[in-house]
């Protein structure tokens, strides 16, 4: 038996990490990308979309753009510094605010299409103008 009382007294938890939840958070879950979502809980029904992917740009209306994005269905950003990237993703029935935001930052060479969250060919040159035609119908 040692005569001197230790210095400090062990903690009684076996592992020295952070307690987390089993289960993640819905800010977790909506931050999630969309193919991991699908293939982690299946595929969920959601409505046709368009979402547009575009870096920080240095345009007179670019405020104008966060705006419109930020007024999305969904809205996130991605990374840090030169490569931030906003996404924006709209449905059929905000036809109106996609082309709004399309011809700000649509001319840009990194500023990316996707058609239900996945790059398709010809997403700009085809798809972005069948989509137009839902503003005739308004």
């Amino acid at each position: 038996m040692n005569p001197e009382q230790p210095k400090f007294r062990p903690q009684e938890r076996f592992w020295p990490y952070a307690d987390l939840p089993e289960q993640p958070s819905e800010e977790e879950l909506v931050a999630l990308d969309p193919d991991l979502q699908e293939a982690l809980f299946g595929a969920r029904p959601r409505p046709f979309s368009i979402t547009l992917v575009f870096p920080t740009l240095d345009r007179p209306r670019f405020d104008e753009a966060l705006a419109l994005a930020r007024g999305s269905a969904e809205y996130r950003q991605t990374g840090a510094g030169a490569a931030l990237r906003h996404r924006a993703r709209f449905v059929s029935s905000d036809v109106l605010n996609l082309r709004a935001l399309f011809e700000i930052v649509g001319d840009s060479p990194d500023t990316e299409i996707l058609i239900d969250d996945r790059p398709l060919p010809y997403a700009r040159e085809l798809w972005l103008p069948l989509v137009w035609f839902l503003l005739f119908t308004r």
